[in-house]
């Protein structure tokens, strides 16, 4: 089985560039979960009759945020953002830029032997204005769903999580040191995914590998020097270790400011 998650910054504009049929073709992907979505389903106007659509876009504004996982495998349930009880115990709520749960930031497919879900992690923003909501609510509440969802069977998820883990993730990490998405809040956040159980499936085949990147900023030409960050990730529980046989940064994929990253299980 063949997953990829992408962050499309806009997936009505990639489709427009005749780009996103494109990418579909080219990774043949069993499931695809995108992010940044930037539109109810209605919208896309992409016709894709192999694969079953599931689309989360934000309530309150429109345009902005949302997640879709697109599967060729009808899943045997699907969810949406948080459930109550993570809801509850952890208080996600509003802050100056709206609700969390509002934003259609997360969906959930269930298959027979495994979970899959797509997130797209709230940026802290340049001013660090979001980081203390990112730090001390959204990442432990995360973490937990995932957890929840690992009670009953193992959990791949996968999206922008908005994070360069460590060194070897940005080109430039002592000059971003304490930027967004390379604070050490954001940073402990990826590390307590992992020290769950959770596997970054690209450092497990590619532990030291170097210039690898998924985002680039539109400024100074970064794409083309490859000046950029790691933060979109597949992450995958522990007991699907054996399971796993590749994964990638499909940098040659264009038509976002993001590109793809893939992951083959042997399910």
């Amino acid at each position: 089985m063949k997953l990829v998650s992408w962050n499309v910054n806009g997936i009505r504009a990639v489709h427009k560039k005749g780009l996103f049929l494109a990418f579909v073709e080219d990774v043949k992907a069993d499931v695809i979960c995108l992010q940044e979505t930037k539109a109810e389903q209605g919208q896309s106007e992409i016709d894709l009759p192999q694969y079953e659509e599931y689309w989360n876009s934000s309530k309150g504004r429109k345009g902005y945020s949302g997640t879709a996982i697109f599967s060729k495998e009808k899943p045997l349930s699907v969810s949406y953002d948080f459930p109550e009880e993570i809801i509850k115990k952890f208080k996600v709520d509003k802050d100056e830029y709206g609700n969390l749960n509002e934003e259609g930031r997360i969906v959930v497919a269930e298959f027979e032997k495994f979970f899959v879900a797509t997130v797209y992690t709230p940026n802290s923003k340049p001013d660090l204005s979001r980081l203390s909501l990112r730090h001390k609510i959204w990442d432990p509440a995360f973490l937990a769903y995932m957890q929840l969802l690992e009670k009953k069977k193992p959990v791949i998820f996968c999206g922008d999580l908005n994070v360069a883990h460590t060194e070897i993730d940005l080109a430039n990490p002592k000059a971003n040191e304490g930027e967004h998405g390379y604070t050490k809040e954001e940073r402990e956040g990826m590390d307590n995914y992992v020290a769950a159980g959770f596997l970054d499936t690209f450092r497990y085949f590619h532990p030291e590998e170097k210039n690898r990147y998924t985002w680039w900023t539109h400024w100074a030409n970064a794409r083309a020097r490859n000046v950029g960050w790691r933060i979109d990730y597949l992450l995958a529980s522990k007991s699907l270790e054996k399971k796993l046989k590749s994964a990638d940064i499909r940098d040659d994929i264009m038509g976002s400011d993001h590109c793809p990253v893939t992951l083959e299980v042997n399910l």
